[in-house]
């Protein structure tokens, strides 16, 4: 996997030019997504021996090599995005290096689930910053929830680490991990035609190939630098970032859900001259996906609100709607949520809400 990977960056610098000569980088990593397993001498049953026996991934404590589907004892493990994962015991870490461009964001995508019902702690790292993902909170009810988590590089290699910090009471638990993919980020600038950046979402984090259900964004607290440019996800709990060929998105590729209530927002600050006027344009609607019900997104923006609600029958459709606000100061803040906590109509364990697309923000004559 390792020469597939180079040959790929090998090749897209044929294509294009070598300006991009083995700097852009997306997809899964060697092994990503764990089908190349330990020979059978270095399992003793689903536990793998030795440090370096997972093929291109360095391993520490009690890691599992594991299959999906039902497991003696009697428990059920999901793997949604292949055959294979591991599962993570009390302070098991795996780990790869990997080559980067200095400076360059990064964001990894990465299926992970809990496997015990008590608290589970998803702990990624690449030095000098980690984060703490809890993974007790399921937003999909059949163990394909998928996260992404960006970084910044600071040298030419990055050390990305999963690792399980023992929070939980029985040492036998612990996080399943069953893909890692990478994509490098480009950070959108604000444009004479709109003060946002990335207003359509369409600048975001790899799509595993074989995952339906969308990327969950972290809140600021566990991940610094944020998988979805130039947005902040300020709340308690993940907003998801949803594409065109699974979701109904309003325009574009790309678009972001908020799943999880008034716990699920995002913001971005923007420059603005004081007392000026502005508008602030969007779009909310619904993803097609089976969430229906009444809706409501709150915006904010300076000291200006609009609630808009929106009755979702779940066929996809949306509404544009506008809020003039005065800039205050030279830097104000967007910011929206969902008013309402919301489940899918054939799956009560799945956790969805009203869509939020195309944000443009525009000065205008007062």
């Amino acid at each position: 996997m390792a020469l597939l990977l180079s040959l790929f960056l090998v090749f897209s610098s044929l294509f294009t030019g070598p300006a991009l000569a083995a700097t852009y980088l997306e997809g899964l990593l060697p092994n990503g997504n764990f089908e190349e397993g330990p020979n059978p001498s270095e399992l003793k049953k689903t536990v793998i021996k030795g440090k370096n026996s997972l093929p291109e991934w360095e391993i520490n404590g009690f890691v599992e090599y594991i299959s999906g589907g039902p497991q003696p004892g009697g428990m059920y493990f999901a793997v949604a995005h292949g055959i294979h994962a591991v599962r993570l015991g009390n302070e098991a870490s795996i780990s790869q290096s990997i080559p980067v461009k200095p400076g360059s964001l990064y964001s990894l995508t990465f299926g992970a689930s809990r496997t015990c019902a008590q608290e589970e702690v998803l702990r990624v790292s690449v030095p000098p910053q980690s984060g703490d993902l809890p993974l007790q909170t399921l937003y999909s009810s059949n163990g394909g929830d998928t996260y992404a988590w960006g970084f910044r590089a600071t040298s030419n290699v990055a050390k990305v680490t999963f690792h399980n910090p023992g929070v939980q009471e029985d040492p036998a638990c612990g996080p399943l991990v069953d893909a890692v993919a990478i994509k490098e980020l480009f950070p959108p600038m604000p444009t004479r035609d709109n003060l946002v950046k990335n207003g359509g979402f369409e600048e975001g984090p790899h799509r595993l190939i074989n995952s339906t259900n969308g990327v969950l964004l972290p809140p600021k607290q566990e991940d610094l630098t944020s998988p979805l440019p130039g947005w902040i996800i300020e709340s308690l709990k993940a907003v998801k970032f949803i594409d065109s060929e699974h979701f109904n998105v309003p325009f574009g590729l790309a678009a972001v859900e908020l799943v999880a209530g008034r716990e699920s927002s995002i913001a971005q600050v923007l420059r603005t001259v004081p007392n000026k006027f502005y508008n602030l344009t969007f779009a909310v609607g619904d993803a097609k996906n089976g969430c229906h019900g009444s809706m409501m997104v709150e915006a904010f923006a300076a000291k200006d609100t609009l609630k808009v609600p929106f009755k979702s029958q779940g066929k996809g459709k949306f509404k544009t709607v506008s809020l003039k606000f005065k800039a205050i100061a030279t830097r104000t803040r967007i910011t929206f949520f969902s008013s309402f906590y919301h489940t899918r109509a054939d799956d009560f364990g799945s956790l969805c809400g009203p869509v939020l697309d195309q944000v443009k923000v525009l000065s205008v004559r007062s």
